[in-house]
């Protein structure tokens, strides 16, 4: 039996609107977070994504009901919902030394350092491409980043879900301790130090730095790799989108790999 919460939340309710159907979807299936309750199209023909959908939230006893479209575009502040959201508790990032233990257990690890990214667009490519390529972990800092908010988690397509994201206070310092693992850090920048990411050697355990918007690695970011990476530029643009060097260089790395 589908129960009815009340049409309208107060502001003051909790947790985050996640949106689209593959994002929700995702979320509802990773089952990590709490899910307070979801909103779904009018009756009629439903689609595959929002009829399987329906039925994991009946399976799992969360609340749902109908909702029009303006309350959907006020619910997740504009963004492409596609007819469906659900409110849900925070993302559940985990902390540095989860990181670190999953580094150790794992001799191929790989570990995907976000230094300063604030378009959550990118932050949420960068997920997706992370996920697909099988990455260790994810680290980023908690000041001047983005998260993973609902705007990454719709970007991602809720490949977020299934990562194991952690936040630290100093990046510095984390990339340290994972170098002190025996972790491997190669940054992606331009400059006269940089190798072509294609001559670098990504087998072992790995981290792969990728600079925020604009500004590229932070001064003691850079510092701190292991190494320099630098993709060709054959055109007029000097650089690349964030989302898109970092996918090309964790390919490379998958490239390499399976050899």
């Amino acid at each position: 039996m589908v129960r009815h919460p009340q049409k309208r939340g107060a502001p003051s309710e909790r947790g985050d609107w996640i949106y689209g159907r593959r994002p929700v979807l995702e979320v509802v299936k990773a089952g990590k977070r709490h899910l307070y309750e979801a909103l779904l199209p009018l009756p009629g023909r439903d689609a595959p994504e929002v009829a399987e959908l329906r039925a994991l939230l009946l399976a799992r006893g969360v609340p749902f009901r109908a909702a029009e479209r303006d309350e959907l575009d006020e619910r997740c502040e504009g963004g492409h919902h596609q007819g469906v959201a659900v409110r849900t508790g925070g993302y559940p990032y985990i902390s540095f030394d989860q990181v670190a233990h999953d580094v150790k257990e794992n001799a191929d690890a790989v570990v995907l350092i976000l230094d300063h990214i604030e378009d959550p667009q990118n932050v949420g490519s960068l997920l997706r491409t992370a996920d697909a390529a099988g990455v260790t972990a994810v680290v980023l800092p908690e000041d001047r980043a983005a998260g993973v908010t609902p705007a990454a988690v719709r970007a991602s397509a809720g490949a977020s879900e299934h990562l194991r994201v952690a936040k630290v206070v100093n990046l510095v310092r984390a990339m340290q301790e994972l170098k002190e693992l025996g972790v491997w850090i190669t940054g992606l920048d331009m400059g006269p130090q940089a190798k072509p990411y294609t001559a670098l050697d990504f087998k072992g355990r790995v981290g792969l730095v990728v600079g925020s918007e604009g500004r590229g690695l932070s001064r003691l970011v850079g510092e701190t790799c292991d190494f320099i990476a630098s993709l060709p530029m054959k055109g007029g643009v000097a650089s690349l989108n964030a989302g898109v060097a970092g996918a090309i260089a964790l390919y490379e790395v998958v490239r390499q790999r399976a050899r």
